[in-house]
């Protein structure tokens, strides 16, 4: 049997679904590095925190680092979700949140193009029992880990709700990356 030859081609709308690729001409195409889209973004990674009692920010295991559960800044919203912070508000915390997951990630491995893939992102989502949009919350921070790391930020997840959360911050985030 002889070898079968495949062309394949990117259409325009594949290259939108897809933001880490960028394609050159019909036969080639070049990955942007996560900082060159966060660059692109005119994002700027924060330093990152510190860990607030006795525990490490990040652990690497073998090709697995795991990021410690993470809250916004002192100048975040601070309450319940629907009843003290909007959802929007909380959205964009939880954004916040997601760029110091990246820097954390930075801090980690250097750099952030040796992550592979978004394995798992747990959004914890302060707010009352009737609350029911806690995936809207989160997505703010899975919509920035894709804008960012496009197919590599692209997660398995769970978002919940908690009766409360350390400080009255309205949302902690963790994640785990697979990294190379």
């Amino acid at each position: 049997m002889g070898a079968i030859e495949v062309l394949v081609t990117f259409t325009p709308a594949w290259v939108d679904q897809h933001p880490r690729w960028r394609v050159l001409d019909w036969e080639r195409q070049v990955t942007v590095s996560a900082e060159q889209r966060l660059s692109e973004l005119g994002i700027e990674l924060p330093a990152p925190v510190p860990p607030a009692a006795n525990y490490v920010r990040h652990r690497l295991t073998g090709n697995l680092l795991f990021i410690s559960g993470t809250g916004p800044g002192d100048s975040a919203p601070k309450g319940k979700v629907d009843t003290e912070v909007s959802v929007g508000d909380a959205y964009q915390a939880a954004r916040s949140v997601g760029l110091q997951i990246l820097a954390t990630a930075q801090q980690a491995l250097g750099s952030l193009d040796r992550i592979v893939g978004t394995v798992k992102v747990l959004g914890m989502v302060n707010s009352a029992p009737a609350f029911e949009a806690h995936p809207a919350v989160i997505n703010g921070c899975s919509d920035l880990l894709v804008e960012v790391l496009g197919e590599a930020g692209r997660h398995t997840r769970s978002a919940v709700g908690f009766v409360s959360l350390p400080n009255s911050i309205c949302v902690e985030i963790e994640a785990t990356f697979e990294v190379e």
